[in-house]
C-alpha cells in the first residue's frame, strides 16, 4: 500500500468513522429472531403446539434460514419448541409431569434466592418491587401480567448475586408464564396472587428472610395446584 493509498484510507476512515456501529456490540439475528420467537411463546401469541414454519419466520425478518435454525436450536434447548419428525419445530406442550418438575425446581430455588436476597434487599429494590406489584395488580391488559408478576419476582431475587440461579429460575417461568396467565385469566386468580405478592413484599420490609422464603414457597405451590387445576379442566 502507497503513501496515498493510506491518506485515501485515512480520510475514509474520518468520514465513515461516524456512522459506524460496532458489530461486537449488537444482536446478531439469530438473537433478534430468538428474542421475537421466545418473547411470543411466553406471551402466549404463539400457543402450545403450534407450528413454527421456518420459511416463514426467515421471510418475516428478510434473512436465510440459517438464523432462523439457530434460534430454533436454542429455543429448543430451553424446552420451549420441540422439533417433530415430518412436522418441524412446534411449541412445547407441558405434560403433567413436566409441570411438576418445574414447579418442584421452583419451589426449592426462589425461596433460597429471596432468603439470601432479603439479607442485601436495598430501599430501591424494595420500591422498585411494589411499582411491580401495583402495576401487576392494576393492568387491564391481561398479556402483560405476566411480564410484571416475572418483574416482581426477579426484582426481589436480584440482590441476592446468585446469577446461575436466577438463570434457571428464569428458564423454569419461561415454560410455565403463558400457562400461568391464562389460568389468572380463566380462574380469577389476580386477587389471589396480588394478596400473597403482598405478604413477600411485607416479609422483605421486616427484613424477615426466612418468612420471605416460605410465602414465596406458598406462592410457588399454590399456583401449581391451581395451574394443575386449569390443565385438567381444559381436557375435559
Amino acid at each position: 500500500m502507497d503513501v496515498f493509498d493510506k491518506k485515501e484510507n485515512l480520510v475514509q476512515e474520518k468520514k465513515l468513522k461516524i456512522f459506524a456501529t460496532d458489530l461486537g456490540k449488537t444482536a446478531s439475528s439469530s438473537d433478534v429472531i430468538f428474542d421475537a420467537l421466545r418473547g411470543s411463546i411466553i406471551s402466549g401469541q404463539v400457543q402450545a403446539g403450534e407450528s413454527i414454519r421456518q420459511e416463514y419466520i426467515a421471510n418475516l425478518f428478510n434473512v436465510s434460514r440459517i438464523p432462523v435454525r439457530e434460534a430454533l436450536k436454542r429455543l429448543e434447548a430451553q424446552g420451549l419448541v420441540q422439533s417433530l419428525r415430518y412436522k418441524g419445530y412446534v411449541v412445547s406442550l407441558l405434560s403433567h409431569a413436566e409441570t411438576e418438575e418445574i414447579y418442584e425446581i421452583r419451589a426449592y430455588l426462589e425461596p433460597i434466592v429471596i432468603e439470601r436476597s432479603v439479607a442485601a434487599m436495598s430501599e430501591e429494590t424494595l420500591e422498585e418491587a411494589r411499582e411491580y406489584c401495583d402495576l401487576f395488580n392494576t393492568e387491564t391488559d391481561a398479556t402483560k401480567w405476566g411480564e410484571w408478576n416475572r418483574r416482581f419476582h426477579e426484582t426481589l431475587y436480584r440482590d441476592a448475586q446468585r446469577p446461575y440461579h436466577l438463570k434457571l429460575v428464569g428458564e423454569a417461568i419461561d415454560r410455565v408464564d403463558s400457562y400461568l396467565r391464562a389460568q389468572l385469566i380463566l380462574t380469577n386468580g389476580m386477587d389471589q396472587a396480588h394478596q400473597e405478592h403482598l405478604g413477600i413484599i411485607d416479609a422483605c420490609i421486616k427484613g424477615d428472610g426466612a418468612l420471605a422464603a416460605s410465602r414465596t414457597r406458598d406462592h410457588i405451590l399454590g399456583s401449581y395446584k391451581m395451574l394443575i387445576e386449569y390443565l385438567n379442566n381444559q381436557k375435559k
